[in-house]
């Protein structure tokens, strides 16, 4: 991979771990099921109208939108405004890939590798040992909603490989067409009307600009460069860069919110990325000791 590349993979993973901070600002200031409706708004308008629908069904369009959109990150955000930290929000979400292989397995009859399984139960294992210091603090409840947050994503991954060969900017432009209008309803609906009229009507520039960014950067920006990555390299050498993603996270939670993590959060972590480590490297490290 050319150095320019290395460093636009970079960029895109800082860019996507640096999100979680930028949620965690923006949810203060602003209801997290409007502030994420009010995000895809911007991410379809005016992106819709210069890029081309993708060639998938109108179905599994639908399909992305709801489980990325309105289920994922609706509870994420919301996860985050009842006290999930951007650090661990950031390491949880993760749990994506071991999810993407069990409805893989599930719905497309993909039968996982060892390694993968082996992944998985350590990561698992991580989570297990988040929940129970979590359980005891009485806080577990928004952590399991950033748990089931990932499974939601699992779900939209499973929407991209039926979709096949598309384009996932365009992808994910023409889902971001279903998010709004469930958002603002469910927004309506369980939250504080008060606090929704001050963000319509007084809106604070930290929540502008969190918008903006989970709009524009994070999501124009962050996937129409790791398109352009995945379209020039294989996708066995882009991948492994999103591994890259909590890092930035847990550092820019550090630098920018001040957060630590407690030692339960910090050897669970551990424990969660050393799973996802076997789950992306596991094949070759095994193909490489066979060939000794």
């Amino acid at each position: 991979m050319p150095l320019k590349d290395f460093f636009l993979a970079l960029l895109v993973v800082a860019i996507w771990g640096f999100n979680f901070v930028v949620i965690k600002v923006g949810v203060e200031d602003v209801p997290p099921l409007l502030l994420n409706g009010i995000r895809f708004s911007l991410v379809v308008l005016p992106w819709i109208f210069f890029i081309k629908k993708p060639k998938a069904s109108w179905s599994l369009i639908i399909g992305f939108g709801m489980f990325l959109g309105v289920i994922q990150f609706g509870l994420l955000f919301t996860a985050m405004k009842w006290g999930v930290s951007a650090s661990l929000a950031s390491i949880v979400l993760q749990l994506q890939a071991f999810f993407t292989i069990l409805f893989a397995f599930l719905l497309l009859g993909e039968k996982p590798k060892s390694w993968q399984i082996m992944g998985a139960f350590i990561a698992f294992s991580g989570i297990g040992i988040i929940a129970a210091e979590r359980y005891n603090g009485g806080a577990l409840v928004p952590f399991l909603m950033c748990v089931a947050a990932a499974s939601s994503w699992g779900l939209a991954n499973i929407m991209t490989k039926k979709a096949g060969q598309v384009d996932m900017l365009n992808f994910v432009v023409w889902g971001s067409l279903v998010p709004p209008i469930p958002l603002f309803i469910l927004s309506f609906m369980l939250e504080d009307h008060t606090a929704i009229w001050t963000s319509l009507t007084e809106p604070k520039l930290t929540a502008i600009g969190a918008a903006l960014y989970l709009a524009y950067p994070s999501t124009i920006l962050g996937f129409g460069i790791w398109n352009q990555l995945l379209k020039k390299h294989p996708a066995s050498l882009v991948a492994p860069f999103s591994l890259m993603v909590p890092v930035f996270g847990v550092l820019s939670g550090a630098i920018f919110l001040g957060e630590s993590m407690n030692s339960a959060a910090i050897i669970g972590g551990t424990i969660i990325l050393l799973g996802l480590m076997l789950n992306v490297f596991g094949g070759r490290l095994l193909a490489k000791r066979a060939a000794v």
